[in-house]
């Protein structure tokens, strides 16, 4: 390995950053779907589509959001399993 390959990082050049941009996508929705497995909800997603869909809309800071899904997901005091 030559010293500017060192210095830029091993996956340097067109293929490398194109490589890690796909391992950051695959692992951005690997995250997103282990958060949905475990019910964390997905802030970041959830602002995406407010800017989008609502432009106009207050959008809820992380607190209330997590409040928001924590009372819609236990509101008959049930996890939606039985």
């Amino acid at each position: 390995m030559s010293a500017d390959q060192a210095r830029v990082g091993f996956c340097a050049g067109r293929r490398g950053t194109r490589w890690r941009e796909a391992l950051m996508a695959f692992w951005r929705k690997a995250v997103a779907t282990a958060r949905l497995a475990i019910g964390v909800p997905d802030y970041d997603a959830y602002v995406a589509h407010m800017r989008a869909h609502h432009p106009g809309a207050r959008v809820m800071n992380y607190a209330e959001f997590f409040n928001d899904c924590q009372a819609r997901r236990y509101r008959n005091g049930r996890t939606g399993c039985c």
